[in-house]
């Protein structure tokens, strides 16, 4: 099995960052956010990467450094509404949970290839209610260990 942390340290963050800072400028822009998006299958208005992008940049140059980019996928010192705006993007067809089919699809776009056995795994070992799939709850729980 494959063994992926969603609170992965700071060097795994790190070189998947690489992989959308397509210019390689240490920042992320609107346009490789969009990208990015698009590897996921979420199709966004400029508007709405703009807003994306704006939840995440701390510093107001409309880009993303390392810490904006960990902080927008959910990891280290997330609040609840961090949290909450992660959990939205493994969301599929717009459930309000996370899938074997819907992390199989974001790993795939982190670079990180995994079996939908792995993904149902991995989400076995966070499901407390034994449904099979990801609640918000359950993934803040996985978040914050």
């Amino acid at each position: 099995m494959t063994s992926i942390s969603f609170a992965s340290g700071r060097e795994e963050m790190e070189r998947l960052f690489s992989k959308f800072d397509m210019n390689c400028d240490g920042k992320i822009s609107v346009s490789e956010l969009q990208l990015l998006m698009r590897a996921i299958g979420e199709e966004f208005s400029c508007e709405d990467m703009e807003t994306l992008l704006q939840f995440a940049d701390s510093d107001g140059t409309a880009l993303l450094d390392i810490d904006d980019f960990m902080r927008l996928v959910g990891v280290e010192n997330s609040t609840e509404e961090d949290l909450m705006e992660a959990f939205k993007l493994y969301g599929v067809d717009g459930q309000d949970c996370i899938t074997a089919r819907s992390l199989k699809r974001m790993l795939s776009s982190l670079g990180a290839s995994s079996a939908i056995e792995d993904c149902e795994t991995m989400i076995c070992q966070f499901d407390l209610n034994g449904d099979g799939v990801l609640c918000f709850e359950e993934f803040k729980a996985m978040m914050l260990l």
